[in-house]
């Protein structure tokens, strides 16, 4: 992989981290901060859940993964939170995105404002679901920071997150995040991949009342994803419990 980190999410510690500057296309785990504002709006009375959302052919039409909302359909603004956060949803994306804001273009500029507000300072977002666009990028840590604020301010998105499929128009998809399934304790958060970087992730787990998050960008491949992030939450865990039990022995 090309750069990853460990967050001790309570308290911002970085446990480990790798090339954690290094600028990468963030690929979808661009909506974890589209999310943000649209928790956010909801949060303010701006929207939702149980809101209709008119789909646009603009939305309609965009590439990648989907949950194949029809143009011209109103979908409840949940149903489109759960396509962006378990099956990446990209025409979701930007449904929301022209709901919230009135077009995609002033939601990125919010996007864009949000992530220097989080001190995201090495981050550039074009577009609300990741997909190629020239100048979009951004780090582990800044997504590790975003990560940590998103989880801190708005909890309940953990039990969208940790859904392992979902179903739109008979249509069932599954989570890439398959470490819902293989590493004990995992609720979230978002995997990406675009070929300029590789394969991304944004993995958090609780232990006890241990929660990291962990991030591993530009794998070669998903297994080689899954694997090196289960190694790194396994050693984040081992050295919070190491220096729990130094500390109770001072």
């Amino acid at each position: 992989y090309q750069s990853a980190i460990v967050m001790n999410a309570a308290t911002g510690e970085i446990l480990f981290q790798k090339d954690a500057d290094r600028p990468l296309q963030p690929a979808s785990v661009t909506k974890i901060l589209s999310l943000y504002l649209i928790y956010e709006a909801i949060g303010e009375g701006r929207a939702r859940f149980q809101e209709p959302v008119k789909i646009s052919k603009k939305a309609w039409r965009t590439g990648g993964t989907r949950m194949f909302v029809d143009p011209g359909s109103e979908v409840r603004l949940e149903e489109l939170i759960k396509g962006m956060s378990v099956v990446s949803a990209n025409d979701a994306s930007v449904a929301l995105a022209e709901y919230i804001e009135g077009s995609e273009d002033a939601f990125v500029r919010k996007m864009n404002q949000k992530a220097l507000l989080l001190g995201m300072t090495h981050s550039t977002f074009k577009n609300a679901h990741g997909l190629p666009a020239k100048g979009q990028r951004t780090t582990a840590r800044d997504m590790a920071r975003l990560s940590r604020d998103y989880i801190q301010r708005f909890p309940q998105s953990l039990q969208i997150h940790a859904m392992q499929f979902y179903t739109y128009h008979n249509i069932t998809q599954h989570n890439r995040n398959l470490l819902l399934r293989r590493y004990p304790g995992t609720d979230g958060l978002k995997t990406g991949y675009v070929h300029a970087a590789g394969y991304h992730i944004i993995a958090t787990a609780r232990r006890g009342d241990t929660r990291l998050i962990a991030l591993v960008m530009g794998a070669r491949t998903p297994a080689i994803r899954l694997r090196e992030t289960a190694k790194l939450l396994d050693q984040g865990f081992d050295r919070v419990s190491r220096q729990a039990s130094a500390a109770s022995r001072l």
